[in-house]
């Protein structure tokens, strides 16, 4: 296992069957050891620094019926709501006094935000804040679409490819939807010159350890600037409300070898980690992860964005703890810096 962990340091590329060779066959001893290496990678790279994104999320009404998300369209039990313009400005003015230089603006598929409202609220938080960067997650959208949010000053797009293969993507969601389309967002992401992220859940239904070999490859294949992976947490109200949840240490061991992947990669310590584990963050960032997302919402919307069972919105999740976040990532020898945090190239061996 240390050969191949080696390998992918060295060549930042495996085979199909290496990394299956690698997840199939994970342990603590591998575990450990990859920790060590990606801690190095991330340590030449980044320092101790960790970036902080304040995440707004903008609305809990969805077009999509994805199985195992719990404000699906179906849900009918789903508590709705969606943020005015004005809402969303006031969390960017609580965060920027806070010292968040990066605002995330993620949501559900809600028609509502048409594109020229979107790129109204954009370009209203880059008047104000021009020094700030705007991340959208808010799912698949036209070439045109996107083109109009980058031309309004959007600066980086998160969308999760959630499995690179069709039929692993056809068990996860409705007929409507399709891998190719979700693939053809990621490139038009990359074509227009987003910072752009993807990523995948582990523990999905019917996932195995060839399907996550085929989501590194198409990864790699993207060269995206950010991934953002978490375990699956299933959702009372979904087709997957008996699902058995995602493993943690595996999902700790795929971050390991995306940082030897793509050591430059901004790589988010996720929500969902924090929910499976009250330690779950801080095992993400000693993992390779050098990105948390605290919540900037509003108080009275956040236990309704409830994409999964018990999601943290209280506590270090929220934005107002700060401090705590801090104390939290110093004990384990890490800083939040009150940066944009871009992605970042370096010129020396790694």
């Amino acid at each position: 296992m240390k050969n191949l962990i080696n390998k992918l340091e060295t060549e930042k590329a495996l085979s199909k069957e290496e990394f299956v060779q690698l997840i199939a066959n994970f342990n603590e001893e591998s575990s450990d050891y990859l920790f060590q290496r990606a801690a190095i990678v991330r340590q030449k790279v980044y320092g101790n620094d960790v970036y902080i994104r304040g995440l707004i999320e903008i609305s809990s009404y969805c077009k999509r019926n994805c199985l195992y998300c719990g404000i699906r369209a179906g849900n009918k039990n789903a508590e709705r709501y969606r943020l005015t313009k004005e809402e969303i400005l006031a969390c960017c003015q609580i965060g920027d006094e806070l010292g968040f230089k990066t605002f995330v603006l993620q949501g559900g598929e809600d028609t509502y935000y048409t594109d020229e409202l979107l790129v109204d609220i954009v370009h209203s938080i880059k008047e104000k804040y021009p020094e700030n960067a705007v991340t959208l997650s808010l799912g698949e959208k036209s070439y045109e679409s996107y083109k109009m949010l980058r031309e309004a000053g959007a600066d980086r797009y998160l969308l999760r490819h959630e499995t690179a293969n069709e039929s692993h993507y056809s068990q996860l969601h409705p007929a409507s939807m399709s891998s190719e389309e979700r693939k053809r967002s990621l490139r038009d992401l990359k074509r227009l010159g987003y910072q752009f992220g993807t990523g995948f859940m582990v523990g999905t239904p019917f996932q195995t350890p060839e399907l996550l070999a085929e989501d590194m490859l198409f990864i790699h294949e993207m060269q995206p600037q950010m991934v953002g992976i978490g375990p699956f947490i299933p959702h009372h109200e979904t087709p997957f409300a008996d699902q058995q949840a995602g493993s943690v240490p595996l999902t700790l061991f795929m971050l390991g070898l995306l940082r030897l992947m793509l050591p430059h990669a901004l790589l988010p310590s996720t929500t969902a980690l924090g929910t499976a584990e009250t330690d779950g963050r801080e095992r993400g960032i000693l993992a390779g992860a050098n990105v948390i997302m605290p919540n900037l919402s509003p108080l009275d919307v956040r236990k309704k964005y409830m994409i999964y069972d018990n999601k943290i919105a209280t506590g270090l999740e929220a934005a107002e703890s700060l401090a705590g976040l801090k104390k939290s990532m110093e004990k384990i020898g890490y800083r939040i810096v009150e940066t944009r945090g871009d992605f970042r190239v370096m010129n020396y061996e790694l």
